[in-house]
Formats: C-alpha cells, sequence, structure tokens
C-alpha cells in the first residue's frame, strides 16, 4: 500500500533525491560504489595523520546521537514497511562511505562507518528481519567491522559481499510487499535524505566542518539516496521526465556541498544552503508520488 510522505517546507526541509547516471540498482543496493572514485591519497601526511586521528576521535563521542536517540530518532512513527527500509537505507550509507575510504586507503578514516551499522541501527532491525525472510546479520557486519580494523584488504571484499548477500534479500522481502514501488522508494528517498541533513547539520559547527564523521554520514546517506532514485528512474521518468530531470540537476548541485570523502575545512554551501535546496527539489518530487 502507498504511503504519502509529509513535505516539509522552509527551515525543515527535506527531500527525495533524483537519478544517477547509472541505473538499474535494486532499491537499498548497489550504494558502495555509488560515489565517484577518487584518487587514493593515502593519510601518511601530519594533516593527513592529524585528520585521521579526529575522525576515530570523535567516534567516541559519536555513539551518544546515535541509534533511536540519533540518525533513527524521526523514524519510529512511520509505517513499518517505510521505516525498516529507510534504516536497510541508513544502513547501506554507512557502507557506501566507509567503502569510499577503503579505496582510498583511509582505513582509520573508514572504521566509524562500519561500526555504525552495529552500533546504530542492526538493534532496530534485528526484530523485523523474519518478516522480510532476511537471515540475521550482525555476525557478518561484525566480521566486516574486524577487517577493516585490521586494515585487511585481502579479506575485504568477501566481507562485503557477505553483508550485501543480507541487503539484497531485504529488497526483495521489501518489495515484494509494495504494490507501488516506484513511490515507495521515493519515500525511503526522502527520509533517507532527511537523515543527511541532520547530520550535515551536526557537521558544522563556528562555521566550519568540525565533525568529519557526521559530514561523512550525510555524503554517505545522499550517495545512497541516489542510487535509489536511479533504481527506479525508469518507471519515474513515464510518471513526468520533466521533474525527473529537474530532481537530478538539484541533486547534482546538492552534491556540491560533500566534494570528497574526507571533508573540506569550510563548508561549500552552509546549512542554510542545503536546505533550500532539498527544499526545491522535494516539491519537484511530488510529482512523482
Amino acid at each position: 500500500m502507498k504511503t504519502k510522505s509529509k513535505v516539509w517546507l522552509g527551515v525543515g526541509a527535506f527531500v527525495v533525491v533524483g537519478t544517477s547516471a547509472a541505473g538499474g540498482a535494486a532499491l537499498l543496493a548497489g550504494g558502495n560504489a555509488a560515489g565517484p572514485q577518487a584518487q587514493i591519497v593515502p593519510a601518511t601526511d601530519q594533516a593527513g595523520m592529524a585528520a585521521a586521528a579526529t575522525i576515530v576521535a570523535q567516534h567516541a563521542d559519536h555513539g551518544k546521537d546515535a541509534g533511536e536517540g540519533g540518525e533513527t530518532k524521526d523514524l519510529a512513527n512511520l509505517p513499518p514497511d517505510l521505516a525498516f527500509a529507510v534504516r536497510i537505507a541508513l544502513l547501506r550509507g554507512h557502507l557506501t562511505i566507509g567503502d569510499e575510504l577503503v579505496r582510498q586507503q583511509q582505513w582509520n578514516a573508514a572504521l566509524p562507518h562500519f561500526l555504525h551499522p552495529t552500533e546504530e541501527i542492526y538493534g532496530d532491525i534485528k526484530d523485523q528481519l523474519a518478516d522480510y525472510n532476511v537471515p540475521p546479520f550482525n555476525a557478518s557486519l561484525k566480521a566486516l567491522a574486524a577487517v577493516v580494523k585490521a586494515k585487511k584488504s585481502n579479506g575485504y571484499a568477501q566481507a562485503l559481499k557477505s553483508v550485501n548477500d543480507a541487503l539484497a534479500a531485504a529488497d526483495a522481502g521489501l518489495r515484494a510487499k509494495q504494490a507501488n514501488w516506484p513511490g515507495f522508494a521515493v519515500e525511503a528517498a526522502i527520509e533517507t535524505l532527511k537523515a543527511a541533513a541532520n547530520e550535515y547539520q551536526q557537521a558544522i559547527v563556528g562555521g566550519r566542518i568540525a565533525k568529519p564523521v557526521e559530514y561523512q554520514d550525510a555524503r554517505g546517506f545522499i550517495w545512497q539516496a541516489d542510487s535509489m532514485i536511479a533504481s527506479v528512474a525508469t518507471e519515474l521518468r513515464k510518471t513526468d521526465g520533466a521533474a525527473l530531470s529537474e530532481m537530478i540537476a538539484g541533486l547534482m548541485e546538492l552534491k556540491k556541498a560533500f566534494p570528497s570523502p574526507m571533508p573540506p575545512r569550510a563548508p561549500v554551501k552552509d546549512h542554510a544552503a542545503v536546505l533550500a535546496l532539498v527544499s526545491r527539489i522535494e516539491l519537484t518530487a511530488g510529482k512523482l508520488m
């Protein structure tokens, strides 16, 4: 059954994002390679080591805002299917940014994003896994985090595949329950962008990006939402091609706030500018739901 998301405007605006150039992925799959592959620059210089140390230190405090008190706190009142889909999307978003950082050999910076799924999300979905024919995968999440912590590049791909296999089952279980899959994908992407906007707001302190982990979470969530829309772009284009193209353009502009996995010192766009962009895209998205 299709549900309608509320439209949030003004200061509290949130949005669905447009499709990327690569389409055809499953709703919750494909996020790990969603971002552009940046040049591999290991954090071996003084500035890079300092940045990595900052991220590791920040992770100790990140849990205070995690789970039901943080990025998933606004999901409790959503319909069960939608809440489950968004939590899976957020989990995918963490893996997306984590994978980007691993591909750049930024193992220390990547580690928090492989810990967050277990620390912040899995506890909220474990009791619903059977409803979607998803096997328990907490052990796979922990094994993947252990590989990243040990910087074992030779075991990384297999550990990641084990998690992705479980998420593929979630894709299938969710899709089987939806009469309007494209509309459901749009709704889930909207909620994922809400979490991204919240994370970005937390990342900026005193006019600079003081919390790299939150910046990276926001980037991962945005890239994941983009992948979700890409997976249903063909159907959405049949509904309103002009609206879809407008969403794509808006998303491209939104992504400029996140130029790389490791954040710039000063925001490219402040939080108000990001909210203005997502508000405009959300209005356009209403034509596709």
